[in-house]
């Protein structure tokens, strides 16, 4: 069965490099659950739980909305039941549900933020202004689909570049030069 087209899709989650470590870390238990005192085996369930948190835990942010999965739980938030997105002090951010209610978004920090703007199809601003230009682009975009592109970036349908200003070789623009020559 064909998976539909939904867009944008974006996945935060533990880089799988930390699996390096809960390797290294049953390695150096070995020796001490292996030991002549019975029942220390046990201790193979802290690296056990570790591999199960890193492979489980991660955000995913699509068109419809954000899908939270921790090592026991899985829980779906539509952008409607969104009213906006916390951050913490320690640069974490926290999904706010229509009724004041906050969601960790475990793996999401505030460098994600653009991310999740492009992907929520502006839904939600980015602080930043990095995805303005994109995201304007794209509703431009739907109007010019069969444009051409220019040099600049810019899209036109005779494939003429509609910028009026131009860069010169000291990086100043045309608009800029004549602001400065008056």
């Amino acid at each position: 069965m064909a998976e539909e087209n939904e867009g944008r899709k974006a996945i935060f989650r533990i880089p799988v490099i930390a699996l390096f470590g809960v390797a290294f870390l049953m390695v150096c238990l070995a020796p001490t659950a292996f030991a002549d005192v019975p029942g220390l085996w046990v201790l193979y369930v802290v690296p056990l739980a570790l591999l199960v948190f890193v492979v489980r835990t991660r955000t995913v942010a699509t068109a419809k909305g954000l899908t939270v999965r921790t090592m026991f739980g899985r829980r779906e938030l539509p952008w409607e039941a969104l009213k906006g997105l916390a951050i913490t002090g320690r640069a974490q951010v926290r999904a706010v549900l229509t009724d004041d209610t906050q969601v960790p978004l475990p793996t999401v920090r505030t460098r994600h933020l653009p991310v999740i703007s492009l992907v929520s199809e502006g839904r939600f601003a980015d602080p930043s202004g990095l995805t303005d230009d994109l995201l304007e682009k794209a509703k431009d975009g739907e109007a010019t689909k069969d444009g051409e592109a220019t040099e600049d970036g810019e899209t036109t349908k005779d494939g003429e570049a509609t910028k009026d200003r131009e860069t010169t070789k000291d990086g100043e623009t045309t608009d800029e030069k004549q602001a400065d020559d008056e």
